[in-house]
């Protein structure tokens, strides 16, 4: 019997799977707690078309974030800060900082949890930090790090 899940379930798989079961379990459990509907021909044909346009998105995003690596990547993004003696600097830099700096440099979005850095940020010089673009896709740059 094929099934379609309609949420996750151990051992068998996740939401929006096709899986094929034993008919008992499809329809005294699955199908009783609302955890898959059955897989008709109809319904197959629906969650085929469904994967046809959830792949083509993934492929339209995963091609944007190439071009947003080619246009960022290697590239340097400078981050004013207030420091002291010696250049250590009062407080640290932040992701949304660099996310802003990003911003208003590249005209490109990305999110703080995004950017990744190696370690915490407390003294003027230049750091290298990967963002994050898409799933596989990260752009490896450079922060320059001055006072101001």
């Amino acid at each position: 019997m094929k099934v379609i899940l309609i949420q996750d379930v151990n051992k068998l798989g996740s939401k929006g799977d096709l899986v094929e079961v034993a008919e008992g379990y499809g329809r005294n459990f699955l199908l009783r707690k609302n955890l898959a509907i059955e897989g008709t021909e109809g319904k197959v044909r629906e969650w085929e078309e469904q994967q046809k346009a959830r792949k083509n998105r993934e492929v339209r995003l995963q091609a944007g974030a190439i071009e947003i690596k080619k246009k960022i990547g290697g590239k340097m993004v400078t981050v004013l800060m207030s420091a002291g003696e010696e250049g250590r600097l009062f407080g640290s830099v932040t992701s949304q900082q660099i996310a802003s700096a990003l911003s208003a440099k590249f005209a490109v979005e990305v999110d703080k949890k995004e950017i990744k850095l190696d370690e915490q940020i407390k003294q003027l010089g230049r750091y290298p930090f990967k963002v994050r673009l898409y799933a596989g896709v990260e752009a490896e740059m450079t922060l320059s790090v001055e006072a101001g």
